[in-house]
């Protein structure tokens, strides 16, 4: 997709869409106001003859009113007054979804105003919601097939747009690489594979080390090991570093990832209905290594660790039974009940690596880790469990600004109780009442005065169908652009 950004007068090609961006109550201002006046008010004619109010996501083709434009549409973006970075980037995506097969090449969108920043973001918005995942696919309809090739974007300061524009370039590729990991079918992206993408993003400037199954078991790495004992694949922890603070032996920031590449279940096999689902169990470490890969792509100021630990959970003669005890690297056992409670038991290990290696200033690990979380959330929240109120403050202030929705839920230690083992100091699984709970509990046990949050993004991960523009059916990348934010917003130097 070749993005731009031009003046307002700039010429109009011949296979070119025109998108306008109206307000609610059909409140035509910048761009579109000033040809709704040159073509003597044929849009608020066309809007009042439509079913047509400004509200956000609404398209409304407008005949004949474009001058050299092949097309004029219109784009709701809701209230005037809340028009900010995301709507813009919604409105953006919206036209470019209404005429993606249109046939036509070129895709200019006028903003109601010609702020350089929301120009930006409007190009972000198109990056993102332009995205596909088509590797595999051999035969397409030729009407199907996406044809606009160009977005410009018109603002008053073309300079300033590209250079607002180039770190939301360097999140837009992040955020592809991310869904792209977790749209791969799994006989492709299994531990190795995974481990083999992110060590490459090596020329991006990260520092990454993978260990393997022979290093994770001299640490002691029991809980880790025993989910991927029924797989042929080896189990790995990827360690992803970037150094970008000024003093690069300053405390560092750290992500964990959890990266179950499928997931059956093992011994506690699932139900064969919607099983194909649980390729995108390792939607945790994609986003991490999302994460990863936009701090090095803008030159992030500020040290990072990204830690990801890649499993794959199989039932096989050598699997993981319910009944087992393990022993994890913090040197607790654990009882596994439910072989399919795993990726709790993936994270256990990998915290504590984290922890106990980079001693960072806080922790944040991201999971895809139960559905107890879509029947507290629904689809579109993911869930925060913290232990550490500022940690959790600006989590939330990133997710609002970035609009990726999270909701901060309870970690009650009379729950804790819940996840005691009677042959054993844990057990991995508490049956079905606050699930997303005990096991946001029992990741805790296994974090060492350090402030740490969750984020079960299981719920958020992926999406279908999406009623987002900016996130296509299939994996969202969730978890990249709120991370990105906070890490911009509070922690660089």
């Amino acid at each position: 997709m070749q993005i731009e950004f031009v003046a307002a007068g700039a010429a109009l090609g011949e296979k070119t869409v025109l998108a306008l961006v109206v307000f609610e109550g059909g409140l035509l201002s910048g761009a579109a106001g000033r040809l709704d006046t040159q073509t003597g008010g044929a849009l608020g004619r066309a809007i009042a003859g439509a079913r047509f109010s400004g509200a956000k996501g609404q398209v409304l083709d407008v005949l004949g009113a474009g001058g050299d434009a092949a097309r004029v549409l219109l784009v709701g973006a809701g209230k005037a007054d809340g028009f900010d970075d995301v709507a813009a980037e919604h409105a953006a995506a919206s036209a470019y979804g209404a005429v993606k097969a249109s046939g036509l090449t070129t895709l200019r969108v006028a903003l109601p105003s010609d702020d350089a920043g929301l120009a930006a973001r409007a190009a972000l918005g198109v990056r993102l919601g332009s995205y596909r995942f088509e590797r595999y696919r051999t035969k397409e309809a030729a009407d199907k097939k996406p044809s606009i090739v160009k977005i410009q974007v018109v603002t008053g300061d073309e300079a300033a747009a590209r250079a607002a524009f180039a770190p939301l370039a360097a999140l837009a590729d992040a955020i592809a690489f991310s869904r792209d990991l977790v749209s791969e079918p799994p006989n492709v992206l299994y531990p190795e594979e995974f481990a083999r993408r992110v060590k490459a993003l090596e020329t991006l400037g990260l520092e990454v080390e993978i260990l393997g199954e022979a290093e994770m078991a001299k640490l002691g790495m029991g809980s880790l090991l025993g989910v991927g004992q029924g797989s042929v694949r080896d189990s790995q922890l990827a360690i992803m570093k970037w150094n970008g603070a000024a003093d690069p032996k300053a405390q560092p920031i750290a992500f964990v990832g959890k990266g179950v590449c499928f997931d059956t279940g093992g011994i506690s096999i699932k139900p064969a209905d919607g099983m194909e689902d649980m390729k995108w169990d390792m939607g945790g470490a994609g986003a991490v290594a999302g994460l990863m890969h936009v701090l090095a792509g803008r030159k992030a100021k500020v040290n990072a660790i990204g830690i990801l630990g890649l499993v794959e959970n199989m039932p096989d003669g050598n699997a993981q039974r319910p009944g087992d005890v393990v022993t994890s690297m913090s040197g607790q056992t654990i009882e596994i009940i439910n072989t399919d409670a795993e990726g709790r038991l993936v994270l256990a290990d990998a915290i504590w690596y984290c922890q106990d290696r980079f001693k960072p200033k806080f922790m944040v690990d991201l999971a895809t880790l139960t559905g107890a979380i879509i029947i507290s959330l629904g689809n579109d929240y993911a869930g925060l469990f913290s232990n550490n109120d500022e940690l959790s403050g600006n989590l939330l202030a990133a997710s609002d600004v970035e609009g990726e929705p999270l909701w901060r839920m309870p970690l009650p230690a009379q729950y804790d109780k819940n996840i005691d083992s009677v042959i054993a100091d844990v057990k991995n699984a508490a049956g079905r009442p606050g699930g997303s709970i005990t096991a946001a509990l029992f990741i805790q046990r296994f974090v060492n005065n350090v402030p740490w949050a969750h984020l079960d993004i299981a719920s958020t991960a992926w999406k279908k169908p999406s009623t987002v523009p900016t996130i296509p059916d299939g994996a969202t990348g969730y978890g990249v652009r709120l991370l990105n934010r906070m890490v911009q917003d509070k922690y660089e130097g």
